[in-house]
């Protein structure tokens, strides 16, 4: 992922005001982003904990997605899968992030949610370093896959805020 500017990534959003993409939050750390380790670039509001969002490069430019985490939930701590990253091994807390649709369905309130890592870290999720008793495997073919895989299904969550 190439570096990106703060203006750029508000120029993206495809199911956000003006208003709330002025009221954007980015992290403190902003400046020293990982580009090179990076599949698309997501982080939670300080300002707004319940607010996250997702930029994610494509050959006609950069879609930004504003998301919100659902409060509350069953009260049960319960292991889930990041719909994103699908690892396994990761012992991140994974939250319900819903998408306001786009055009006349989001203007109505209509949302469409996936679950994601709470603090986005799926790009590091599908590059983690070979287990020591694994030699035996492919890995960089492993590790492609997996990236290609995250990448598709961040593609397909797009697809159906557009939709």
């Amino acid at each position: 992922m190439q570096n990106y500017t703060q203006e750029q990534i508000r120029r993206s959003f495809i199911n956000a005001s003006r208003s709330e993409v002025k009221a954007i939050n980015f992290p403190a750390d902003f400046e020293q982003t990982d580009w090179e380790n990076l599949d698309y670039l997501g982080w939670r509001d300080a300002k707004m904990p319940q607010r996250g969002y997702l930029i994610y490069p494509t050959p006609e430019g950069l879609i930004g997605l504003l998301l919100r985490a659902t409060e509350g939930g069953s009260g049960k701590l319960r292991k889930v899968l990041c719909d994103l990253c699908r690892d396994v091994r990761c012992e991140a807390v994974v939250y319900l992030y819903v998408a306001r649709r786009t055009g006349a369905a989001g203007r109505n309130g209509n949302t469409v949610g996936t679950l994601i890592c709470a603090d986005f870290q799926c790009s590091a999720n599908v590059r983690f370093e070979l287990p020591s008793r694994a030699e035996h495997l492919d890995w960089p073919t492993i590790r492609e896959r997996q990236i290609s895989g995250l990448c598709e299904r961040i593609e397909l969550f797009i697809s159906r805020v557009r939709s």
